[in-house]
């Protein structure tokens, strides 16, 4: 059996490259004696982006592959020669296509991403890591030989889910088998299966109609509905979300009744109430009603008591023939004109309402990205979170005492001690982030100094301390937990 190409939902797992670690190295050369620090960057890693690709009408190339990585960055060297950024790595993928952040546990969503719906459009879904900065950056007025560097930033691993929403200006919709495809057929290039069978439809069809007066418009012919289609029954949830982004409704009814013989007035009750049961704004969107077959006889009382139902409703009424083409162009000609008046509503509002969304993700993303999180472990345990200061951390070499002391500094501007004060931490409690451990002395009095110091060897002003005993460096803890949302 063929397997179905079409996809519109996925989930995939993305990863940006690795930062480069930073260059700890001093000048050499000949007849200069005091050479300074001159270690390079490490080059950032490459991000993994989604790019809007119009020539992609499915998600079906992450069907099968879900782990998509970006190349990494490489070390800084000495004589300040930085790093190479790692390559980024593009994924395309169709208009229309909403990204969302995933729980790593859960796999519930969490928040929107971004929703792509023009050619050409990008969004950053997994950024590279940041580059460790050389000894050069962390040269002060009494730091004249700074002796450490930063490690390169490990890139974000997490998961994401792509639902792919058609983008069309009008939407077929109706019972399985009353014309929508033979209609789609007849008004555009489109080529749809036509059977005289419920279903015959299983998966979306685009095209695109022009009319004699030269206007256009896109189509979209989604598999029928049923009773239910709202709770999942049939194919309705698969594809009422195509309906969607749809301006413009044409709700086709057999006025035949079908081979099941269901009653017109009824059927067209019974889809609007599947709109707005899955989405109470598509029973508000603007709707015109298609009487399809009208060329077969002992339909005329039907077509009066949906003509009545379609005016009570305040809805355009539409006598069409599917298969001689009769009222075709006058329903084509009205849509056009239809879709033209949505149009021009919509692009009023559309660039101040991208723009004003564009900043609201940002500002979210930089709100987390700066939050601190404090969480108590046990009575004397504490853990801390949050991207920047996981950052930090990860950056710091353990191995190097001064780099260890500059993080200490670090957590001091940052207003981690007053964090943890505010949370209820005592002195000689244990603070853990990521997979280290630190002993809190205190906020009180210390951190004072928010301006840069001159030596942050000289870490005084640190209310975290490593465990006594330990020489002054802070070690792994052995508690298995490892969060990467650095």
């Amino acid at each position: 059996m063929p397997t179905n190409s079409f996809t519109d939902l996925s989930r995939i797992n993305v990863r940006g490259g690795d930062g480069g670690a930073g260059c700890m190295s001093f000048r050499r050369e000949a007849f200069v004696p005091r050479g300074g620090p001159d270690g390079g960057d490490g080059g950032s890693g490459g991000s993994v982006i989604l790019e809007c690709d119009p020539q992609l009408s499915s998600l079906i190339d992450y069907r099968f592959k879900h782990h998509f990585r970006a190349g990494r960055g490489t070390h800084g060297q000495g004589s300040r020669r930085h790093g190479a950024d790692g390559k980024d790595l593009v994924l395309a993928v169709p208009l229309g296509t909403q990204v969302r952040e995933l729980d790593p546990k859960t796999m519930e969503t969490l928040y929107e991403i971004a929703d792509l719906t023009e050619a050409g459009q990008r969004v950053v879904v997994a950024a590279g890591g940041v580059g460790g900065k050389g000894n050069t950056h962390f040269v002060t007025s009494v730091r004249r030989a700074p002796a450490f560097a930063e490690k390169g930033e490990p890139a974000r691993e997490h998961w994401i889910e792509l639902e792919m929403k058609l983008v069309a200006d009008v939407a077929l919709v109706g019972l399985p088998s009353v014309g929508k495809s033979s209609l789609i057929a007849r008004m555009s290039a489109a080529r749809p299966k036509i059977a005289d069978y419920p279903f015959t439809t299983l998966t979306p069809n685009l095209g695109v109609v022009r009319t004699r007066e030269g206007a256009s418009f896109v189509i979209a012919d989604v598999p029928g509905l049923i009773e239910g289609a709202s709770e999942g029954k049939g194919l309705g949830h698969e594809f009422l979300r195509h309906i969607e982004r749809s301006s413009l409704i044409l709700h086709v009814v057999d006025v035949t009744g079908g081979y099941e013989g269901i009653d017109p007035v009824d059927a067209y009750h019974t889809i609007n109430a599947e709109l707005a049961a899955y989405a109470p704004t598509l029973a508000e969107r603007p709707q015109m009603l298609v009487a399809n077959k009208c060329d077969m006889p002992g339909v005329d009382e039907a077509i009066s008591r949906l003509r009545a139902v379609a005016k009570t409703d305040g809805r355009p009424f539409f006598e069409v023939s599917a298969v001689t083409g009769a009222g075709l162009d006058r329903l084509m000609s009205a849509t056009a004109s239809e879709v033209s008046r949505l149009r021009k509503a919509a692009v009023s509002g559309s660039d101040a309402a991208a723009a004003a969304l564009s900043e609201e993700l940002e500002r979210t993303r930089q709100r987390r990205e700066r939050k601190i999180f404090v969480s108590r472990e046990s009575s004397h345990v504490w853990r801390v979170s949050g991207s920047a200061i996981e950052r930090m951390v990860v950056q710091t070499d353990w191995d190097n005492d001064e780099a260890v002391a500059y993080l200490q500094h670090r957590f001091a501007r940052l207003g981690l001690d007053a964090a943890l004060a505010e949370a209820g931490c005592a002195e000689g409690d244990e603070v853990r982030i990521l997979g280290f451990a630190f002993s809190y002395e205190g906020g009180e009095g210390k951190g004072g100094d928010r301006g840069e110091r001159a030596d942050a060897t000289q870490d005084a002003a640190a209310g975290l301390r490593a465990p006594t005993g330990l020489d002054g460096r802070d070690t792994p803890c052995q508690d298995g937990e490892h969060d990467t949302d650095g």
